[in-house]
């Protein structure tokens, strides 16, 4: 639909590519610095248009993607930034038609870019223990999505553990942005298919280690990495072009893992892989990818 309709979240963008977000509700009044505009004002016009407020300031109304939605929505529990929330279910190949499992629901940012990656014939099955967080996080959801079926939303400790659904069968990824994930690791690991992706996401290099640690000591965990983004823009404005000011640097850790079979991958203390047996040393591997 290309029109704006009652009910629909959307945001007001002003010449500074500042948003402000509302629900559009007919017969109501959205009042900006002293100035007001009718929703019904609103409502009827195409996604993209520009409004006069009564002040005579003018705005865009432009349907929020995604990132501008988790960036503006309520929240509960601090969300993930839209560089993290893309790279997520990239690096998690979370792919439609996958079962995922995912702790904690948050705000609910995490939450929606699974169910997107998963699409209508996938499902997500989300763990949060803090009933606030919760409600905050389906409501965004919902305001945002609308109805999603393929979700399951429960109150539960996943450090406790992970349930199967009724039909008993694994999971393909479990993806975590929780203080603890190690504690979650063990349970993961059973309840994770053959060849399924852990992902995690962490703030704090303390948190990597204890993570790492515990997936190694789970024996059936391998290929494991562990990365950062950071995103820089840039301001083009004519022949001046260069990095904006300010940038977000970072922001978390990413650590992904495969569910293997033991046997032939295993942590080295650094000096590179072991392959049947032998320690291989790849500091001559990554010269000459870097001198090629």
């Amino acid at each position: 639909m290309s029109q704006l309709s009652s009910g629909e979240r959307i945001h007001l963008v002003d010449h500074k590519r500042r948003q402000y977000a509302l629900t559009l509700k007919a017969g109501e009044t959205y009042q900006f610095s002293g100035q007001k505009i009718a929703h019904d004002a609103i409502i009827g016009r195409p996604d993209g248009t520009i409004v006069v407020l009564s002040g005579g300031k003018k705005m865009l109304a432009v349907r929020p993607t995604f990132g501008d939605y988790v960036l503006k929505m309520p929240r509960g529990a601090q969300v993930l930034y839209p560089k993290d929330l893309a790279l997520i279910p990239m690096w998690a190949d979370v792919y439609p038609g996958a079962r995922v499992f995912e702790s904690g629901t948050g705000s609910g940012a995490l939450t929606m870019a699974l169910l997107r990656a998963v699409g209508p014939r996938g499902s997500v099955v989300t763990y949060e223990m803090r009933e606030d967080f919760a409600r905050t996080a389906l409501q965004n959801v919902d305001r945002y999505l609308g109805p999603v079926p393929n979700l399951t939303a429960l109150r539960k400790n996943a450090y406790e553990g992970i349930e199967l659904l009724d039909d008993g069968i694994s999971f393909d990824r479990v993806v975590l942005d929780l203080p603890e994930p190690w504690q979650v690791i063990p349970h993961a690991a059973t309840a994770l298919r053959s060849g399924g992706i852990y992902l995690s996401f962490v703030p704090t290099v303390p948190q990597v280690v204890q993570t790492v640690e515990a997936l190694e000591r789970a024996t059936v965990f391998g290929m494991i990495e562990t990365f950062e983004t950071l995103l820089r823009t840039w301001s083009v404005q004519g022949r001046s072009v260069r990095p904006d000011h300010r940038m977000v640097a970072h922001s978390g850790f990413i650590t992904v893992a495969r569910k293997v079979e033991p046997g032939l991958l295993r942590s080295t203390a650094g000096k590179g892989v072991s392959i049947d047996g032998d320690q291989e040393d790849l500091s001559d591997e990554a010269g000459e990818e870097l001198s090629a």
